[in-house]
């Protein structure tokens, strides 16, 4: 049995369905539900995510791509992981982690006037570090 199959089989008896019952709820026969909890065929995307909303699971789950079946919302996500997924996204796409960007011999070449607008750089970042960082703690003492 396919791990889309057993959770499929599993959902359905936590709901308390027969395969004829959970046929009608989805416009399926029994056989199919049948097909699709055994593993013989795998249902269309459109019915994957049928499945999902009914039983409140993701479709990752069903697919067996997470073992959690309610995954957070990008919302319930902490801002400080969005932001770290950003900043790491913003790094990917500009290449720094593949330009050495932590290879010492690269930094040697530099000109004295590169250095200066690159701590610039850094201390600025730091700066707007430190003021989020207060008003963060002003919001919470209020």
């Amino acid at each position: 049995m396919s791990i889309l199959g057993s959770r499929l089989k599993k959902l359905r008896e936590k709901h308390n369905l027969t395969q004829e019952r959970a046929g009608e709820i989805f416009g399926l026969t029994k056989y199919q539900i049948h097909r699709y909890e055994s593993g013989i065929s795998n249902p269309d995307p459109d019915i994957i995510n049928k499945f999902a909303d009914y039983y409140g699971v993701s479709a990752d789950y069903l697919l067996g791509r997470t073992d959690n079946p309610n995954p957070p919302e990008k919302d319930d996500i902490p801002e400080e992981l969005n932001t770290l997924a950003k900043i790491n996204q913003l790094i990917k796409e500009y290449g720094i982690e593949q330009m050495g960007f932590f290879d010492i011999e690269k930094w040697k070449s530099l000109s004295e006037e590169e250095i200066e607008e690159i701590i610039k750089h850094f201390e600025w970042v730091v700066h707007k570090a430190k003021e989020k960082n207060k008003a963060a703690r002003e919001d919470t003492e209020d």
